[in-house]
């Protein structure tokens, strides 16, 4: 039996209350200061876990008890105290790797510190996440007709570890390519990047909104602690494949925007009877790729520090996709705020963007 650990954390403060029921009836400034102070927890028991060459795993949710706010404005030196006690927890419970979720993984130097102060592997799972996504936007423009040697797409958070492995995969086969993030500099050095492995001049900027209007394709990678992307920035037809964790996308686009696919990039299904012992808001059997990574890892007996820091290499991608492949898991169709995406949906989009380019040539 092989064994991991992975550590979550509640992205909102009334997250928690899917653990602790009781917790609906605080304040939420009680709560953050409560859970500030708190140790880490054991969230439940991962059993059920089987590759299809027979190999069995189990594992072990750890919460850090922090929300992605407090995360980005505590101290840093606490925060990472605080994430590694959280994966000696996992450890302690049995795991011989520990995959680090939503901003755990962006705390610091990306999981580097953590892995200093471990005796057993970590690994932040963004390798697998951009595989997957890469997967899903190639399946959400086979069914929304849209030619990727053709579009143009936009990267928001270009210049972070999953932005920039996003878009220099993609680039390799896109008609157009928008780099925006805050920083022109490293924009610039991506961007140059990008012409040397695939000849393609990319166009960078600061202005998300800009990049978004512009684009047939947003991937959504940003670090923002809350949503960016508004209905009023998309062109009828865009696809927007949301990786980012707390959501880019503001829910005002699946309201307003009927004519836009929107999905959430890393939904994963996991080959066995797996039972996770929390709802984090999937269909059974379904994981963030992330989490999957770690997973995959451990079936491997790839007990190593895979994923660490902001540096994604193209190879590293491709490495974990197949191993993913090897062991059953991969991408669980589309999902949307909570919904699976259906033929009949991205027919409905597709019809709505029709109507809604007619009326602009019309106007």
């Amino acid at each position: 039996m092989e064994r991991f650990g992975f550590i979550l954390h509640p992205l909102e403060i009334r997250d928690i209350t899917r653990k602790f029921p009781i917790a609906e009836k605080l304040p939420d400034y009680w709560l953050e200061a409560m859970f500030r102070h708190s140790p880490p927890i054991k969230v439940s028991h991962i059993t059920g876990i089987c590759s299809p060459r027979g190999v069995e795993a189990e594992g072990w949710f750890v919460g850090c008890l922090l929300t992605s706010k407090q995360m980005l404005q505590l101290p840093e030196a606490l925060v990472l105290e605080k994430i590694i006690r959280a994966a000696r927890k996992a450890q302690a419970l049995g795991a011989q790797i520990v995959g680090l979720g939503a901003f755990t993984a962006v705390v610091g130097d990306a999981g580097i510190t953590v892995a200093r102060n471990m005796d057993i592997a970590v690994t932040t799972g963004n390798s697998y996440t951009v595989a997957t996504a890469i997967q899903g936007i190639r399946y959400a423009a086979d069914n929304m007709e849209i030619y990727l040697n053709d579009a143009s797409v936009a990267v928001l958070g270009a210049t972070g570890s999953i932005g920039s492995a996003c878009a220099r995969i993609l680039a390799r086969d896109v008609g157009e390519m928008i780099l925006a993030a805050r920083s022109p500099g490293k924009l610039e050095k991506l961007a140059s990047k990008i012409r040397e492995e695939t000849e393609l001049g990319a166009v960078v900027t600061t202005d998300l909104a800009k990049a978004c209007r512009r684009a047939d394709i947003v991937v959504a990678v940003t670090s923002a602690t809350g949503a960016i992307v508004e209905p009023e920035w998309l062109k009828p037809g865009a696809i927007i494949c949301d990786v980012a964790r707390p959501r880019n996308v503001s829910r005002r686009v699946a309201e307003m925007r009927k004519d836009v696919l929107v999905f959430e990039g890393g939904v994963v299904e996991v080959p066995g009877d797996v039972e996770f012992g929390i709802d984090f808001g999937f269909p059974a059997r379904t994981s963030y790729a992330c989490m999957a990574e770690t997973m995959i890892l451990a079936l491997e007996g790839r007990y190593e520090s895979f994923t660490l820091g902001r540096d994604l290499s193209v190879e590293q991608v491709d490495e974990i996709a197949h191993l993913a492949a090897r062991n059953g898991f991969r991408v669980g169709g589309l999902r949307s705020f909570e919904r699976a995406v259906t033929k009949e949906w991205i027919a409905q989009v597709k019809d709505q963007a029709r109507k809604a380019r007619q009326v602009t040539i019309s106007n």
